[in-house]
């Protein structure tokens, strides 16, 4: 009896019946979708191409491992959701139903994709030795790149080969190093945590 009393004294308001884990999940999913579009303001326009270089993949590839496949999956999912909704957080404060005919759609597709696949690996340890993170960042990177590139070939219709050089080859020496940097990052995290 005394401790029914003492569950009872602890819950005094309705978000008390919210176990704190739930709180937990959904400010990390909240935050990660807010994280990829903080960074997709940060634009750099190549005159040869539709796609943008912007701070998202970084983002995507860090808040995927760090967070788990199912939040991964949420965030993301929430992200684009929201966007297509008309919050302008896309590349350059784009969102709306008018992004699903943008020949870059696909590159967001992928990072749903790509962050479920990268919390995947992290679950598996994959996030905890540099050169493992660094295998799980280039397929995190490979799965955004398909759907994006396979997107804009589509949309814009034009050649796979033009495709891959529009959408692929010159974003891969910043994205070596964006993978280099979540490579050295989550182990380093993880060397901190078990000290």
């Amino acid at each position: 009896m005394q401790a029914a009393g003492a569950l009872t004294l602890h819950r005094r308001v309705l978000a008390d019946l919210v176990p704190a884990f739930a709180v937990r999940d959904a400010a990390l999913v909240i935050g990660y979708a807010i994280l990829v579009g903080l960074l997709a303001q940060l634009v750099i326009h190549l005159p040869f191409t539709p796609v943008p270089v912007t701070g998202q993949t970084f983002g995507v590839l860090l808040g995927g491992m760090a967070l788990g496949a199912r939040r991964a999956l949420l965030g993301m999912l929430l992200y684009v959701l929201v966007g297509v909704a008309g919050v302008p957080w896309f590349a350059d404060h784009k969102g709306g139903f008018d992004v699903l005919g943008d020949p870059t759609f696909g590159y967001l597709v992928g990072f749903v994709v790509a962050a479920a696949v990268l919390g995947l690996l992290a679950e598996r340890g994959l996030d905890r030795k540099p050169q493992l993170t660094l295998l799980a960042m280039v397929a995190g990177t490979a799965i955004i790149y398909f759907f994006g590139v396979t997107w804009l070939w589509n949309s814009l219709q034009i050649s796979i080969g033009t495709a891959i050089r529009l959408g692929l080859v010159p974003f891969l020496i910043g994205d070596a190093i964006q993978g280099l940097l979540v490579a050295g990052l989550l182990p380093g995290a993880w060397k901190l945590v078990r000290k």
